[in-house]
């Protein structure tokens, strides 16, 4: 007569730790040219590219030569990308193609102070528009599930696709072509996290993140200074200022002024870091200043940490009976934002030698895990035979088909796994 093994149970709490500094989708998006040098690990990198550079004959598209010679340079390779498309760059030739320059778009110039000289098009010209309009298209049929890419700013309109022309106004694009331009976007990327610069009215959706341009010190009203059209307030008036908990925020710090939001303002920092919902910081970073002091270097990893989410694990119970395990899950987003994609989260069975012996998919979204507690439980139909193994969690990211987020606790952390505990079966 078969003995059954007795059924088995644990529940471990596990220590909290800091917050791992390189988890994916979070952080620093910072340039990512040749020749850039990080203070702290980056884990995304950004690009601006130019229409003229990406379609230079009408249907003829260079994806694959800018991912051969962008993507995969020094400071990109192996990291999540985040990219800007742009039509006018200020002090850089323009992004327009030539052969719509020769259709007879209108290119007008501009010399503004603290701008810089360029030639803006007219956007709303349809010899412009229609085929801009059919390469965002072709642009997210490229990138639209494509898991290297993280987040796609909107760009396209506007100096550096920034949707502005200020002070020249009378530069810029129509609503309508505002409009066309961002139900473009949301057809061409539905499985991307979009980000616009400003709540236009045709920008004010559900569905999107926004790109704060000059953080912090635009940001906010703070100690009572501040002005209407700070980045909040206008996300407030449109009504959009809690679309952090379905799209990211990002920003990029003010250009070149990284140590002193890292020292003497380093208080409106940590304010309108949290104040904002922040997940990411690029494409100007303080991590790409090479002088940075221990101090500011430590502010710096705080901001990391608290960026986005930071999953911290406060209870694992585990119930072995008969063939099935029962898992139960508590822990808590010490973030200020969610994850904003459906990644899997997976238990495992690890073998002494680290080698996985089996995995199983959890049936939970993570991208509701808001700020705050959260919990899950699965069971587990175990697959393999008698013998010492560890339980482990983990959360796979698509593009590398592997486990890569770590959790803030003091746990072993093996090839993307986060151990748990010991289970002899």
């Amino acid at each position: 007569m078969l003995q059954r093994r007795p059924v088995q149970s644990r529940t471990i709490r596990p220590a909290p730790a800091d917050g791992a500094l390189n988890n994916p989708l979070k952080g620093w998006a910072a340039y990512s040219e040749e020749w850039n040098r990080y203070a702290l690990p980056a884990r995304m990198a950004y690009f601006y590219v130019s229409w003229r550079e990406l379609e230079p004959e009408r249907d003829r598209y260079r994806f694959a030569e800018w991912e051969a010679s962008r993507w995969e340079n020094a400071s990109a390779r192996g990291k999540h990308i985040v990219f800007r498309l742009y039509l006018d760059y200020p002090n850089l030739p323009t992004g327009v193609p030539q052969w719509v320059v020769d259709s007879g778009v209108a290119m007008r110039p501009y010399d503004i102070a603290d701008i810089g000289r360029g030639l803006a098009p007219d956007y709303d010209d349809p010899r412009l528009l229609n085929p801009l309009l059919e390469f965002i298209a072709a642009f997210g049929e490229r990138y639209n599930r494509n898991p290297r890419v993280a987040f796609v700013a909107l760009g396209t309109l506007g100096f550096w696709g920034e949707w502005h022309t200020w002070p020249r106004t009378e530069l810029f694009a129509s609503e309508a072509t505002q409009r066309a331009v961002v139900q473009a976007y949301r057809r061409a990327f539905p499985n991307k996290i979009l980000l616009a610069r400003y709540p236009y009215p045709a920008t004010s959706e559900p569905w999107l993140g926004y790109h704060d341009d000059m953080f912090p010190e635009d940001t906010d009203y703070y100690e009572g200074q501040g002005y209407e059209w700070y980045f909040l307030p206008q996300l407030r008036k449109a009504g959009r200022e809690n679309n952090w908990k379905v799209a990211a925020i990002g920003a990029e710090t003010v250009p070149n002024q990284g140590k002193k939001y890292l020292s003497t303002e380093w208080a409106k920092t940590r304010t309108m870091l949290e104040r904002v919902h922040l997940t990411w910081v690029g494409p100007y970073c303080p991590i790409l200043e090479t002088n940075l002091s221990e101090t500011e270097l430590q502010n710096a990893r705080w901001m990391v940490r608290r960026m986005g989410y930071q999953y911290r694990l406060t209870q694992v119970t585990w119930r072995l009976g008969g063939r099935t395990l029962s898992v139960e899950i508590q822990g808590t987003n010490e973030g200020v934002a969610p994850f904003y994609y459906p990644w899997a989260v997976e238990v495992a069975l690890l073998r002494p030698d680290d080698s996985v012996a089996q995995t199983h998919r959890v049936d939970v979204d993570i991208t509701r895990w808001l700020p705050g507690e959260f919990r899950f439980s699965t069971q587990m139909p175990v697959q393999v035979g008698s013998g010492r193994y560890r339980l482990a969690l983990g959360i796979r990211d698509p593009w590398r088909n592997t486990p890569d987020i770590q959790f803030a606790n003091a746990l072993p952390y093996v090839q993307g796994w986060n151990v748990a505990d010991n289970i002899v079966l």
